[in-house]
């Protein structure tokens, strides 16, 4: 069975493993060598932003979003050079490891804010729903809830950091990503085995898998902070926490499904592989499409229909087990 589920996982391992590959050998731009682009962004500072030299006035909405006058003119100088490169034939560009995109508002990534929220609200509609159709007594009920609240912190996390990409922010949608993850780890042999039930040993085993998972989460936090920020290490540590989450629950599917022939049972299986599958786009970067529709943004969108899934999922299987302990009891 072991086998079975490692074949059915690792060609996306690889895939997975090519993209950390590629991410880490991506962190220098074209854009940023181009004498052109530099030459564009000091005239523009020069003529724009000189403090007793009338500087240019920067939109309200701009400020708010602390734009600054040498931002202004790194975004206006991607552009320019951009529409040269193509009237070239010449390829697009990345300026600091990003394609130049186009502004909404402000909005540095448009489609990849506004698909972060739709997942925060899948999270949300999910939480409401747990709340709703899962008993209060239920044990494992508050392991979802709190599921769905990491959710919604790591999708306004992630909004955030699309919106605006400055150090706090990306670090903040890093840790919450991280921690969602690892939170996905921590309770799902809490389900798949039962660890919730009330026996002593099962009691144990909780609070040491808990302060394991507490310690791994510090120790992740405390090397990227203290001692390198280390895109690789993050990146392979999230995949490697993941990858043992989704084997967890492709066993648990195939196991569920062979228990009870219900097709609701496949349902993380069905979950799992395409949230893999959907992973993948992120192997297929390309120019973002009118310029803000870019692959990130659409690995975001392809995670929303799961979620919502997800939510349902936890509710039929809740509800399942608690019609099968009051047959048992009657």
């Amino acid at each position: 069975m072991l086998g079975r589920i490692y074949t059915r996982i690792s060609p996306s391992l690889a895939a997975i493993l090519i993209l950390c590959f590629l991410l880490t050998t991506a962190e220098a731009s074209l854009g940023d060598r181009l004498p052109e682009f530099r030459e564009c962004v000091q005239v523009c500072a020069r003529e724009n932003c000189d403090p007793n030299n009338n500087p240019t006035r920067i939109p309200l909405h701009h400020r708010l979003l602390l734009w600054t006058c040498p931002q202004e003119c790194d975004y206006t100088c991607q552009h320019i050079i951009t529409s040269r490169r193509l009237a070239r034939d010449e390829p697009i560009a990345q300026f600091h490891g990003k394609w130049p995109f186009t502004r909404v508002l402000g909005i540095q990534e448009p489609f990849s804010v506004l698909f972060s929220l739709g997942n925060m609200v899948a999270h949300q509609h999910g939480l409401a729903k747990l709340r709703a159709q899962i008993p209060a007594d239920y044990p494992l009920r508050r392991y979802y809830c709190l599921f769905a609240y990491f959710g919604v912190v790591t999708w306004i996390s992630s909004a955030i950091f699309h919106t605006r990409d400055f150090i706090f922010t990306e670090q903040l949608d890093y840790f919450a990503a991280g921690a969602s993850v690892l939170y996905g780890t921590y309770y799902t042999p809490i389900m798949v085995f039962r660890l919730d039930r009330p026996t002593p040993l099962r009691r144990s085993i909780v609070r040491m898998w808990t302060g394991l998972c507490c310690g791994l989460y510090a120790m992740h936090v405390i090397y990227l902070k203290m001692w390198k920020w280390d895109y690789s290490y993050n990146m392979v540590a999230n995949v490697v926490v993941g990858l043992v989450q989704n084997a967890l629950w492709t066993y648990f599917s195939w196991r569920k499904y062979t228990e009870t022939h219900r097709s609701w049972a496949i349902w993380p299986g069905c979950v799992v592989a395409w949230l893999m599958m959907i992973m993948s786009l992120e192997l297929l970067d390309f120019p973002p499409i009118w310029g803000a529709l870019d692959a990130h943004s659409l690995w975001h969108l392809g995670t929303i229909v799961p979620t919502i899934v997800w939510y349902n999922f936890l509710v039929k299987d809740a509800q399942d087990d608690i019609a099968g302990s009051a047959r048992l009891k009657s």
